[in-house]
């Protein structure tokens, strides 16, 4: 077959979107101490090799129904190898095969400092089995989320580029596996401050420039990847205005750290919505998301859940504010926007579900890797730091014991 346009714009948005994992690796390594930078960032190298390779073998397979099949996921085998796949269908598989990437690594910023590299790997490999590939099938691959709205006489079920599929799955997942993992030494307000405010900035610009194709990379027109594209920029502008207006109003220094998160913020609530708002209600949608992320981040303090690097304030709040949002404000099809609550309710229903799957799913596997590998590493190896320990590298070459003077 001649390749197209849309195929080329799909080769280059998958590039786009493959970049975003180790732009996390960056993020998330940023924010956790000097002496865990290797640990963190191989979580999300880990994942790539991981999921990477369950998704050509069966992941791909279990992603979609095909005609005539159901259940609770498309079959492994009908695909297994993608030894049934056409040759011009092998662009969408790679297209699919970086967002189980990232949805998977998303989830271990929830546990960083103090979980093993092998307990990661078990979960991570367990998880992307039974959570992620089943729930992209009920959205995206002809499953029963997808076909809903026509099973109650509703508009359908709207998730562009995953607002269920990836932020709600992840952050419920990081939750469970949170709690089951339990506290980091000293943890409490204000402790393991980030290392490296650079990392931090330059992993969230990679995460939005890869973001770009993540929404748009199976726009066919240009009207709609021109509206995605403003959104994609608009939202998490507001977001980084909702931020800091946050952290000014309740007497916090603004910084870099909380404008990077604002636009991550901004960028998951718009997820879902990008084809399907007018820029003025992404604006909307971003500084809601931006202010609400702010507060919910500070949750983990209150419920006694160590969720290290804000997983579930971030990822799991915008992702639901984004999704249940389109119920309100969707062209045509939102509350305000001449519809009715049909897709407020269809929307309502989608997150529930997949929350609730999720985050009971995710706790089962995490407690079945404690019970095989006890999922975090002692108790001395989690206060002198994890990467010389346990992968004989340190992310600087500098011995952080050292004197500063001394270096």
């Amino acid at each position: 077959m001649e390749l197209t346009t849309g195929d080329v714009w799909t080769l280059a948005s998958t590039a786009l979107v493959l970049i975003m994992t180790p732009g996390l690796a960056l993020f998330y390594g940023g924010l956790v101490r000097v002496r865990s930078v290797v640990n963190m960032m191989l979580f999300s190298v880990s994942a790539m090799g991981v999921v990477g390779v369950l998704w050509i073998l069966f992941g791909y397979s279990m992603n979609y129904f095909a005609e005539g099949e159901s259940g609770f996921a498309g079959s492994p085998f009908k695909d297994f190898g993608l030894l049934n796949t056409l040759p011009e269908d092998y662009i969408g598989v790679g297209f699919g095969a970086v967002f189980a990437m990232i949805t998977t690594a998303l989830i271990s910023g929830a546990i960083a400092d103090r979980v093993g590299l092998g307990s990661w790997v078990l979960f991570s490999g367990v998880w992307a089995t039974l959570v992620y590939f089943p729930v992209a099938a009920w959205v995206w691959g002809g499953g029963w989320i997808q076909n809903l709205g026509a099973t109650l006489g509703t508009p359908d079920v709207i998730d562009l580029a995953g607002g269920t599929v990836i932020h709600i799955n992840a952050g419920a997942a990081a939750l469970a596996l949170a709690i089951v993992a339990g506290k980091r030494i000293g943890f409490g307000p204000g402790s393991h401050q980030p290392h490296s405010v650079p990392l931090v900035t330059i992993g969230a610009a990679l995460l939005w420039f890869g973001w770009i194709g993540f929404n748009s990379g199976l726009a066919t027109e240009a009207g709609e990847a021109g509206l995605i594209l403003v959104n994609t920029l608009g939202a998490p502008a507001a977001g980084i205005v909702g931020w800091i207006l946050v952290d000014v109003l309740r007497g916090k220094k603004p910084g870099v750290v909380g404008a990077a998160s604002g636009a991550v913020a901004g960028l998951v609530a718009i997820t879902p919505s990008a084809l399907n708002l007018a820029p003025m209600w992404a604006l909307l949608l971003g500084l809601i998301a931006g202010i609400a992320c702010a507060f919910a981040i500070e949750l983990k303090y209150r419920f006694g859940y160590d969720d290290s690097l804000d997983v579930v304030g971030l990822h799991l709040v915008a992702g639901v504010i984004g999704s249940i949002y389109l119920g309100f404000f969707a062209f045509d099809d939102g509350l305000f926007t001449g519809g009715d609550a049909g897709l407020l309710l269809v929307q309502t229903i989608s997150v529930l579900a997949v929350a609730v799957y999720s985050f009971v799913a995710s706790l089962i596997i995490a407690l079945g890797v404690k019970l095989v590998t006890g999922l975090r590493v002692p108790q001395t190896v989690e206060e002198a730091g994890i990467d010389f320990a346990a992968h004989g590298e340190n992310a600087y070459a500098i011995d952080p014991t050292e004197p500063v003077g001394a270096r």
